[in-house]
């Protein structure tokens, strides 16, 4: 049995003080050693949240019955005892700074659910830490204004479930003034930005812009210390799965609050592209939702059509006939799926039967075979409208045997539209078009094609000279317009939705972001096996899509739900993919490590294991089984 001295560093005695010298043995276990360096401080304490950090090995030793053997430490091991919380500054979605004790030792997983528990988040999974991108300030900004930042270190919680007030507010939160005011700032919409805060903020450019933004997120699997996160260092907290789960406004408020904040800076600063007209939709909302969150405090109450954020964006319920007259012009494009031009359509005859199209020549031809027939359960359905253009299009992404085949249907009117976009989202999801709640599903997306559509007749005497256009906009608009140009077009646009509350004025936007074409996807530069040049692979919640960098075009697009097994090879950091119908793929990654890409996918694919049922319920080990990997070391 082997005896020596152990050095260990305490972070009690201070930064400069000596190591502590301890004589051990090789079969002592872990707490004994803490006991011994703790007796030999002579500092009387709690040290409950103290444990050893192995510095050469980037290693907590966190099992306390473990002997040194076990560990395999030395004399010459490096050690320090210190505490497993530390103060940690947390950029949030709304711009808000909080400084709070995190977890340094465990997981960067379970160190989110704590905070998330102690802001009253649910479904922390949802969301990740996040590196701050550097900026490089200018000599002029030498002198800006600090960071303001909200000190909550001494907010503590139970283990438990969040005990609310009658108002909604957590307990631990209600403690004193200056904690219930950080509080409404998490829960309420701040105001608009300044127009210049919106065009110093960096803005990503180009698909490597985007890509570089993904790939500083942290791994879920390892703890803040192991991945060179410090004491005091500036994180970001952010949604990094966009498949929002249980969304219930009753009990949600700080997440659908940050949900808002993170989806308008995502607007904001040209993260996910809007038409003109989407835009002057989304400045509305922001003019409405700013100026109803500067009124009296509200508790936000769920209402029956919006319990669930997904239910109100896909769950569009649809009793239609065997046959529906239809004058639909239609566009197929080949089996990949490129962006066309589209300079041309061709009229023919459709009817939807159970989850299938079938399309013909003419009314007439249509009691005889089709000429064709798709199949739209695990399609991909989304709007492609513009209601100032009269454009109303629905885009099909059709999965096939080498990819995804890409339809347009282009509707007559609004009506035509609505049918038909109601039965292709529920067909998507294999229901049949026998359901009850058609004609309420149909007026449904026909108010929000409303809230789209301009109406100069009305009386614009509400016009707000105080209005701030643009901070509502994003800084293209700013270049392409005047003040007095974009005001009567988003004061047109408010006029159809000043009426909402402000629960109902947060899932609109919402509901309007979601539906947006790029909304969703996680972008990374990668090599695929046997090319030569880099191409991107964008991550969205159910698929992945494979995109030409230079010209930005999808060459192909995989299901999840054909996805038969991934694997990577962590000692040439490369992912294999294999899909049914013996389609393979294989890549390495440029921007970002294997992880980051192998974790975005094992975590979506953990997403659709959630039930309503067991929403509070949440199985770690599952998700680290998915997501966790098993690097070469």
């Amino acid at each position: 049995m082997a005896a020596w001295d152990l050095s260990v560093i305490v972070e009690e005695l201070g930064p400069e003080a000596p190591p502590l010298k301890v004589s051990v043995t090789s079969d002592l276990h872990i707490g004994g050693v803490i006991f011994k360096i703790v007796e030999k401080t002579q500092i009387k304490k709690d040290w409950s949240d103290h444990a050893l950090w192995w510095e050469q090995k980037q290693q907590w030793l966190l099992r306390p019955s473990w002997t040194l053997e076990k560990y395999e430490i030395h004399a010459d091991a490096r050690l320090s005892l210190t505490s497993q919380h530390k103060p940690l500054r947390l950029g949030l979605p709304n711009g808000t700074t909080l400084r709070l004790q995190a977890c340094f030792s465990r997981p960067v997983f379970q160190t989110v659910m704590g905070v998330c528990h102690l802001l009253n988040l649910r479904h922390p999974e949802e969301l990740s830490l996040l590196r701050p991108m550097e900026v490089k300030k200018k000599k002029k900004d030498k002198d800006t204004e600090e960071e303001v930042v909200y000190d909550l270190t001494g907010l503590r919680t139970s283990s438990g479930p969040a005990h609310t007030l009658s108002n909604g507010m957590p307990m631990h939160f209600a403690d004193s003034p200056q904690t219930e005011a950080v509080y409404k700032m998490l829960s309420v919409s701040l105001p608009a930005p300044a127009p210049e805060t919106i065009t110093k903020m960096p803005r990503p450019t180009s698909l490597v812009d985007k890509a570089q933004v993904h790939s500083r997120w942290l791994d879920s699997s390892r703890s803040l210390l192991q991945q060179g996160v410090q004491e005091h260092d500036r994180l970001l907290l952010r949604f990094k799965y966009y498949c929002f789960h249980d969304l219930d406004p009753k009990y949600d408020a700080v997440r659908l609050t940050q949900l808002y904040e993170q989806a308008r800076w995502a607007i904001l600063l040209e993260d996910v592209d809007c038409t003109e007209e989407e835009m002057m939709l989304f400045a509305a909302l922001q003019y409405h939702i700013g100026k109803v969150s500067l009124s009296e405090p509200q508790p936000m109450t769920s209402c029956p059509a919006m319990d669930d954020l997904d239910s109100a964006l896909q769950c569009l319920e649809v009793k239609m006939e065997a046959e529906e007259s239809i004058t639909a012009d239609m566009l197929v494009s080949p089996s990949e799926p490129k962006r066309l031009t589209l300079k041309g359509y061709k009229q023919f005859w459709f009817t939807f039967n159970n989850t299938s199209i079938s399309y013909y020549k003419s009314k007439e031809e249509s009691l005889k075979e089709p000429i064709q027939q798709m199949n739209l359960k695990g399609c991909e359905v989304a709007p492609d409208v513009s209601v100032a253009g009269q454009k109303f299009c629905i885009r099909l992404l059709i999965p096939g045997a080498e990819g995804m085949n890409e339809v347009y249907l282009r509707c007559e009117n609004d009506l035509q539209y609505s049918r038909w976009m109601a039965a292709c989202r529920l067909a998507s999801k294999g229901k049949t078009l026998a359901d009850s709640s058609f004609s309420s599903e149909v007026q449904n997306i026909q108010s929000f094609l409303a809230m789209q559509r301009t109406n100069p007749g009305a009386n614009t005497a509400q016009t707000d000279d105080s209005i701030n256009t643009y901070s509502l906009v994003s800084p293209r608009y700013h270049k392409k317009y005047k003040a007095k140009q974009l005001t009567p077009r988003i004061l047109e646009a408010y006029q159809n939705v000043a009426q909402l509350p402000l629960t109902d004025a947060l899932l609109r936007f919402l509901q309007i972001w979601q539906g947006l074409p790029d909304f969703g996807v996680s972008y990374f530069v990668v090599r695929f096996k046997g090319c030569r040049k880099d191409e991107v692979l964008g991550v969205t919640n159910n698929r992945l899509i494979r995109i030409d960098l230079s010209i930005g075009d999808v060459v192909k697009t995989w299901r999840y739900n054909t996805m038969r097994q991934w694997n990577v090879n962590w000692d040439i950091q490369q992912m294999a993919i294999e899909f049914n119908g013996n389609v393979n793929i294989a890549f390495s990654c440029v921007t970002a490590t294997c992880k980051v890409v192998h974790e975005y996918i094992g975590g979506y694919i953990f997403m659709t294991t959630r039930i309503k049922e067991q929403a509070e319920v949440l199985n770690q080990e599952l998700f680290f089984k998915l997501t966790g990997g098993h690097e070469a070391i």
